[in-house]
């Protein structure tokens, strides 16, 4: 159970209600746990959250991308929350069960594209201080461009940022469970 108590999204009222009037635009109708956690506690923050995850949707990564990054980190965060929600809107986004279980078990996925950007990815998460050149040689070997650097830097920001939220919470998983 979630440890921070969340009053029925029916009584909310204000910035509260208006973010979750965003989120239930965007999820379908639906305003998952995490959203509705931090819609009740910080409204702002989600709003912040949102509208960045809309930058990083405009971006030039592909949806696919956008999915491995978040999958791979949340994975090695130990995020059980995003980790579920990634698996899905991978799926969603037309990865494959195998490509999943892949970025997830950090084996190869048969996409040289693609495990670049986990090892990328993963190089940065678990590592301090600056890359070294061959890190940033072999990203862009890969086909990944300067520009798209800055954009795999704000969804690594995003996703930490709710993976760290779902940890103190240990937010309730409604997402279906990671087989």
């Amino acid at each position: 159970m979630s440890r921070i108590a969340i009053p029925a999204l029916s009584t909310a009222t204000g910035a509260t209600a208006e973010v979750y009037a965003q989120v239930r635009k965007i999820a379908g109708g639906n305003v998952p746990n995490l959203f509705a956690a931090l819609g009740h506690l910080a409204p702002a923050q989600l709003a912040a959250v949102l509208n960045a995850e809309g930058v990083a949707a405009a971006g030039s990564l592909s949806k696919q991308d956008l999915e491995t990054i978040k999958l791979a980190v949340s994975t090695q965060t130990g995020c059980d929350y995003c980790e579920a929600a990634h698996v899905l809107l991978g799926k969603l986004a037309g990865l494959s069960a195998d490509a999943l279980r892949a970025i997830r078990t950090g084996q190869p996925t048969g996409d040289a594209k693609r495990d670049a950007l986990v090892h990328f990815v993963l190089n940065l998460v678990r590592t301090s201080g600056t890359i070294g050149q061959d890190e940033f040689d072999a990203i862009r070997a890969a086909g990944y461009t300067d520009g798209q650097l800055a954009e795999i830097s704000l969804v690594i920001g995003l996703v930490i940022f709710t993976n760290i939220f779902n940890r103190i919470n240990d937010t309730d998983v409604d997402f279906p469970p990671v087989q």
